[in-house]
């Protein structure tokens, strides 16, 4: 049985990506899936609620990476680098995933509320917390509120993404994470020379 929910969500997620969530039907999807329409709806109540299983199932799957990314690593600086591998590699391995969520998800006020359901929030906590834990420790400076810099840090990974989708240069988006969190960390500044 979930099985054949997964081969509908992967086929959702492919015909949204292709024809646009607002272009797609049901019956695309089923096709795609290789399944009779009515099928489709045994699963979901809707085309809407197929999007945002996808945002689900896949926001669920990113946190349990990012559980296992962040397991036993203590350094708040490898922590923000191992969340960020986590979020562009996760996009950056399929493409039709990133364009429902940096283009399809956005279209519409009611799945963009979605963006602030707990999943997100949980992996903003995850930036924040990694912050915090940098100032702790004296990395980053202690005036700096650490919910505005993990919205800034997903903000930076999240544009990473939707340049990705747009550009549709082909390169490993996941070769990205660690300059991207270098540059948030040490900023621009030149280093002063001895």
């Amino acid at each position: 049985m979930g099985d054949k929910r997964t081969a509908i969500l992967n086929a959702a997620t492919r015909v949204f990506a292709r024809r646009g969530f607002f272009n797609a039907q049901v019956a695309d999807v089923a096709r795609e899936a290789g399944v009779a329409a009515g099928t489709v709806y045994l699963y979901f109540r809707s085309k809407d609620d197929l999007l945002t299983s996808i945002f689900e199932k896949s926001m669920t799957r990113a946190l349990e990476e990012a559980d296992r990314a962040l397991a036993g690593v203590t350094d708040p600086v490898e922590r923000l680098r191992r969340l960020a591998r986590v979020h562009l590699g996760g996009l950056g391995s399929r493409r039709d995933l990133a364009i429902v969520f940096q283009v399809e998800l956005r279209q519409s006020t009611k799945f963009m509320e979605r963006f602030s359901a707990a999943q997100l929030r949980t992996y903003l906590d995850h930036l924040r917390d990694a912050v915090r834990a940098a100032q702790e420790a004296g990395v980053f400076r202690t005036d700096l509120n650490a919910t505005l810099a993990a919205k800034a840090i997903f903000g930076a990974l999240d544009e990473m993404v939707t340049n990705w989708v747009l550009s549709n240069r082909d390169h490993r988006l996941v070769d990205d994470a660690d300059p991207v969190i270098d540059l948030l960390v040490n900023g621009m500044k030149a280093q002063p020379t001895v």
